[in-house]
């Protein structure tokens, strides 16, 4: 058994914690043993597989809307000071997954026709992190599996204009949108130091930028498109009469939403990922930061421990005021 896995390091205590061991991977594509795979472990929430050879890792990303992607895991390293911080919305910038779990849960509820529906707890980790059509997937499947996520979409997107309409003209549900604690002198921070900052989401713009709008109008920052050096979303949703963009298919855990902010959005160059490092709550932005080819850092008080995706991680901590030193260098 190869003692090392490309890309993540030793077959550490934390690595037996997190990845579970499979025979076969990649929906039968990968078997142990087989054209020098060595090994396949799946973090605890199965969304990824690494395929293990003696020199490379392979990453399958897994899809309930059946479009499922192999990417190279790349080793990341990150040298402080940073010139690039990459910051996820929910959960690390704004403290919104209640909401939109609970949009998730309404939009189940009105499916089953059933408004007293809760959502299990043990659903938690596969209806927050993804795409909207991946968490829809996910419940139609367990609850309903006689709907479709066509339907599920319609009732998700009623819901979400009507409240998005609601919290913009400031009537809302109280504690939507609340703003990470130090938020703002943490981003006051890295402009001091001249650190450009991304803003990451695979939420549609739609649901995205009420969040932006919400949190900055709390701490009186001012327009957020002055502040963030890049905010990318995952589009625009396609609904009949209305033009979108590509974005539901290839949300986080892909990489595609990180990669687009450094190399698009912020012009950092291949050569300088070891002067970006990520920040998530989530499993899946995790593996996303690392399969764009950047070191992660982990905010405690999302699923990254339930998902498995701790041999991610550069490091973890609890509040954005911890991770200053990490990213100064000092």
């Amino acid at each position: 058994m190869n003692m090392e896995i490309p890309g993540i390091g030793p077959i550490d205590d934390i690595v037996r914690r997190d990845f579970l061991p499979l025979e076969t991977g990649g929906g039968g594509l990968f078997k142990v043993g087989k054209d020098g795979v060595k090994a396949i472990y799946t973090p605890l929430d199965k969304v990824s597989e690494l395929i293990v050879y003696e020199d490379k890792t392979l990453v399958y990303i897994n899809s309930k809307m059946g479009y499922p992607a192999i990417y190279p895991l790349q080793s990341a390293s990150f040298e402080p000071p940073a010139e690039v911080v990459l910051m996820d919305l929910d959960g690390t910038s704004v403290h919104s997954e209640h909401f939109w779990i609970w949009v998730i849960e309404q939009s189940t509820a009105r499916l089953l026709g059933d408004p007293k529906f809760k959502l299990e707890a043990a659903d938690e980790p596969h209806v927050s992190g993804h795409s909207v059509s991946e968490h829809l997937s996910y419940c139609v499947h367990k609850y309903c599996p006689d709907k479709s996520v066509e339907e599920a979409r319609v009732h998700y997107f009623d819901i979400t204009h009507h409240e998005m309409a609601e919290i913009l003209a400031g009537r809302g549900r109280p504690n939507a949108f609340e703003p990470a604690p130090g938020l703002d002198e943490f981003l006051r921070k890295l402009k001091e130091n001249k650190i450009k900052i991304g803003l990451v989401t695979s939420g549609l713009y739609e649901k995205a930028w009420p969040e932006v709008v919400s949190a900055f109008r709390t701490l009186k920052m001012g327009d957020p498109l002055k502040f963030y050096d890049a905010i990318i979303s995952a589009g625009t949703a396609i609904r009949p009469g209305q033009a979108g963009t590509l974005g539901e298919l290839a949300p986080k855990p892909h990489p595609w939403l990180y990669s687009e902010t450094a190399r698009i959005g912020l012009g950092v160059d291949p050569s300088r990922r070891h002067k970006v490092i990520g920040m998530e709550d989530s499993g899946a932005g995790v593996v996303s930061i690392r399969l764009a080819g950047f070191a992660a850092l982990g905010i405690t008080g999302g699923n990254i421990d339930r998902s498995g995706s701790n041999p991610f991680l550069q490091g973890k901590v609890n509040t954005l005021a911890e991770a200053l030193p990490i990213i100064l260098g000092r």
